[in-house]
């Protein structure tokens, strides 16, 4: 069985900068994408950052030079750094898993999902 655990999320003001962690378990498959989205009230979930098991990454543009997708094979584990936060980046995160092959943001082809983290920006 698929499990994903997101960690990490929290308050903090503009500028700021929040580690997310996602730690993966029940996954056997040597290809993969893995991927951060985010959905604030009121709003679509929105893929922000993707990568892929070689190493190819996609980013949003509300969110390029800011953000950083990296993951940890010895540890299961996907990050996303998130560097000069703003407050439009409030939202709860999800870690996502998928059986596609290369980075991609469409929520669509992802099929295991984490219960997510909030993420609180203030000004």
């Amino acid at each position: 069985q698929v499990r994903l655990v997101e960690s990490g999320g929290g308050s903090v003001q503009a500028g700021g900068s929040l580690r997310l962690s996602c730690a993966v378990s029940g996954y056997t498959y040597s290809r993969y994408c893995m991927g951060w989205f985010r959905q604030a009230p009121g709003k679509e979930r929105e893929g922000v950052a993707a990568i892929d098991s070689s190493g190819s990454t996609s980013y949003a543009d509300s969110v390029k030079g800011r953000f950083t997708i990296s993951e940890d094979n010895a540890k299961n584990t996907l990050y996303l750094q998130m560097n000069s936060l703003q407050r439009e980046d409030t939202a709860k995160y999800y870690c996502a898993v998928s059986t596609w092959r290369r980075a991609d943001l469409r929520a669509n082809l992802y099929g295991y999902w984490g219960q997510g983290t909030q993420v609180t920006v203030s000004s």
